[in-house]
């Protein structure tokens, strides 16, 4: 679990490395979505929003293409369309790296793009397994699996 300097968890975002928003808490990005105030956008790819897990109404956007990792062509107007309510954006990957140079892309195109820490999946612990040291899923947060 993230906290910020004195222990606590974040529940306020942190400002960003530079070039987005910045950074929230997972649990802090699930209340801005249950409350209207923000857009989940999933930047994962394809295959592992469907092998790994979803989070149910998440808009689906690929940053980069499986396989190969390409960037994906389309990302510009689908973040713009996911923004299209104005809303704020929270993006999620699978550990919080693609998120943030997701979230730089959308703040360049005039968006409000917050990164979501520890991703999905969270980082891999001493097995390096993921899952198991944060992440959406640890933190009991609504997903599904196909």
């Amino acid at each position: 679990m993230r906290h910020d300097v004195d222990g606590a968890l974040l529940l306020q975002p942190r400002p960003g490395a530079g070039g987005y928003a910045g950074d929230v808490s997972p649990q802090l990005a699930w209340q801005w979505v249950q409350a209207g105030e923000a857009v989940l956008v999933d930047v994962r790819t394809d295959a592992e929003r469907e092998w790994v897990g979803f989070v149910p109404g998440a808009t689906g956007l690929a940053w980069k293409q499986w396989p190969g990792m390409a960037m994906n062509a389309a990302f510009d107007d689908g973040i713009r369309q996911a923004a299209s309510g104005g809303q704020k954006l929270v993006l999620l990957c699978r550990s919080g790296v693609r998120s943030i140079a997701a979230a730089k892309r959308a703040t360049e195109l005039g968006l409000q793009a917050y990164n979501i820490l520890e991703g999905f999946e969270g980082d891999p612990d001493a097995d390096a397994h993921r899952g198991r040291k944060g992440g959406w899923r640890f933190h009991g947060l609504p997903w599904r699996q196909n």
